[in-house]
Parts: structure tokens; sequence; C-alpha cells
């Protein structure tokens, strides 16, 4: 009878020291940006000690290698302009990586409102382009609940969808929006 020589080995986490989680979280850190909630998550996938990984996590942002301050200010650059989000999206994906609201709070005051309607009025300029709809209704209606998945204010999507229909050339020009 046929044997395997190499049996299926089952997918349990590797656990660490907190002297390996250490080494490993700096590396990380050294190539992208974290935040401690991140840093939490993976000593507790890791099976660091609660106390063990709180002293690594000092020790990590005494040596600035993590700073949820530095890494509030570059998430909500990025989310912005290279995924388009809006504010709320934002905060919300910062509450997930356990990040502080005072944080939060300060990297969002650093958003300019210009820029985040600019980058409104892009996104759904580039979405009517893919849509399709029987009615002016129908159209508009697809365009707010991009926007609103994008996470910007209800008003602003109001305004920017009403007035990206109104500039554009489908063929339901003839109604108002």
């Amino acid at each position: 009878m046929w044997q395997k020589s190499n049996p299926i080995k089952e997918n349990k986490p590797r656990t660490k020291s907190p002297e390996e989680a250490l080494a490993s979280l700096m590396r990380l850190c050294a190539r992208a940006e974290k935040c401690e909630g991140d840093a939490r998550r993976l000593m507790r996938r890791w099976g660091v000690d609660q106390k063990a990984a709180e002293e690594v996590l000092a020790r990590l942002v005494r040596d600035r290698f993590i700073d949820d301050r530095r890494y509030a200010t570059l998430f909500v650059r990025e989310k912005l302009n290279l995924s388009g989000w809006g504010a709320y999206k934002i905060r919300t994906a910062l509450k997930r990586k356990e990040v502080s609201e005072e944080i939060i709070r300060e990297a969002l005051a650093e958003l300019d409102s210009g820029k985040l309607r600019a980058r409104l009025d892009e996104q759904l300029k580039r979405k009517l382009r893919t849509l399709k709809a029987k009615t002016p209704y129908e159209l508009k209606t697809k365009l707010i609940r991009y926007g609103l998945s994008l996470g910007y204010d209800y008003e602003a999507v109001m305004d920017a969808a009403s007035e990206t229909l109104n500039q554009a050339d489908t063929p339901c020009d003839e109604y108002s929006f």
C-alpha cells in the first residue's frame, strides 16, 4: 500500500518568545508603518503572554518603531489619496486598529475639506462611466450609494452626485437632478 512520505502539517500558529516577537516586530516596523493594535494582534497570534507583550510594545514605542500618531497621519493620507476613502470610513478603520479616538481626531483634522470634496467628485465621475441605469433616479441612487460606501458625508455625497450628473453627458441629460 502506498503511503505519503510527507504528512500534511496542521496550520498551528508558531509560538514565539518575547525576544523573538520583539525582533520580528522590529523587522516588520522597519519595512512598513505599524500601530500598537497591529503589534498586539500579532503577539496574540504568536502566543506571547499579555504582560510580556506589553513590555515588548513599550520598548517598540520607546525606540520609536511604533508611533500611533505617525501611523494615523500616514494612514489618513494613504486612504484618501490612494483608495479615495472618506472621513467616516477612515475613522472606522483606525478604530478597528485600536488607535485612540484623540489620535484619530488629530489625524482627521489635517484633512482639507476641499481636497476631500475634489476626491469625491473624481471618484463619482469615474464610477459614473461604469454605471448602467434605466432612469435618472436609479443612476443618482447608485452614485449616492457608492459615495456613501466610500465613507463620505451624506450631504457632500448628495451635492456631488447631483453636480456630477448635471455635468455628465448621459442619456438622462434632459432631466434635472
